[in-house]
């Protein structure tokens, strides 16, 4: 039976689901037993399952993060929470070069089943060292697997299918998602690691969000729909593995495609996308690829720069409006691309 519970919701019955099915799972990471769970991901989990299976850690990532894959290469399948990606940057040369790896130096014979959480996204002023979204990096590097689920559904199904892979796998979560709601099964299950949502159906153009700019997609097709311009609203969902048969299925049926990231447009995943598409349907194209996410300079921390530094909807209206060579102005008055720092104005942190 499906009910309406919220993207944290989502994410602690996934990891209460795992600990109680596997003796071998395990939840550590900063702020793991707070008063506050992680945004409520692991509310409750110490007192249930005691704190030798879930627990915090010291401030030094980079040497948890291999006392992870050390107990993952040995059996265990650790759950490991870095809270902010910012944090987790210096544990890379685990992430990057120890675990990765593990699995191609020993000739298939050795595997690391190791998940890492870690939060991007804006937040509430947090700055250039403690809101940036670099998914990217992860991608970039074989024997990682990079998700990004956006409905609590997913978030639940994608967790647990994370925790049962013989890989690592980077599980990003961004922090305007928490609050989301959607239904979702009480029961456990299993979703995909390696497809994209297609969320809505259209003929005109393919919209393809990453993180929470699925959510600005959806926002954008919503208002387009309602002057007759229908679109293709992909959730990327995962971005290595990549689905590009679901991606090229769209755009040659469109023939038009923006690809919204909620990270830099430079050297990032819609970069990767677009070329891809180029390459298989070079002659299908009606326009080019369009790109839209961050700026390239770094995260701003107060109010009045955020306003100008994050695309939303009205960013893609207007790239929408480009691409099909409509003149109409409708939207030129309305403030469509400005909103605060914060996912509602009831917000003001901590994280």
């Amino acid at each position: 039976m499906s009910r309406k519970i919220s993207y944290s919701k989502a994410l602690l019955e996934a990891q209460d689901y795992l600990l109680k099915t596997y003796k071998e799972v395990y939840v550590m990471g900063l702020g793991v037993p707070d008063p506050k769970g992680i945004f409520g991901t692991t509310l409750g989990l110490q007192e249930k399952y005691g704190s030798e299976r879930v627990f915090d850690i010291p401030l030094s990532e980079n040497a948890m993060t291999g006392v992870a894959l050390g107990s993952a290469i040995s059996g265990m399948r650790p759950i490991l929470t870095h809270q902010r990606v910012d944090f987790a940057l210096v544990a890379m040369e685990q992430m990057v070069n120890q675990a990765a790896k593990w699995h191609f130096m020993f000739g298939g014979k050795m595997k690391a089943p190791m998940v890492i959480r870690m939060i991007i996204g804006r937040g509430w002023g947090q700055g250039p060292q403690h809101s940036q979204v670099l998914h990217n990096w992860f991608a970039h590097i074989p024997g990682l697997k990079v998700v990004m689920p956006v409905s609590p559904r997913d978030a639940k199904g994608m967790l647990i299918s994370a925790v049962n892979d013989e890989n690592p796998v980077i599980f990003l979560e961004h922090r305007w998602l928490y609050d989301l709601e959607d239904y979702v099964e009480e029961s456990s299950f299993s979703v995909e690691l390696d497809t994209c949502n297609l969320l809505r159906k259209g003929k005109d153009i393919t919209l393809i969000g990453v993180s929470y700019s699925v959510v600005d997609c959806l926002e954008a097709d919503k208002t387009l729909r309602e002057i007759g311009i229908n679109s293709d609203v992909i959730d990327l969902k995962s971005i290595r593995p990549l689905d590009m048969k679901t991606i090229i299925s769209s755009v040659k049926k469109t023939g038009n495609v923006i690809i919204v990231d909620s990270g830099h447009v430079f050297s990032g995943i819609s970069a990767e996308i677009s070329a891809s598409i180029y390459e298989e349907l070079h002659g299908v194209l009606k326009k080019p690829p369009k790109r839209i996410g961050l700026p390239d300079y770094p995260t701003p921390t107060s109010t009045s720069l955020s306003d100008g530094y994050y695309p939303v909807k009205g960013d893609i209206i207007r790239a929408t409006f480009e691409i099909l060579d409509i003149k109409d102005k409708i939207f030129e008055n309305e403030n469509l691309n400005r909103r605060l720092d914060q996912p509602n104005k009831f917000f003001e942190g901590p994280f």
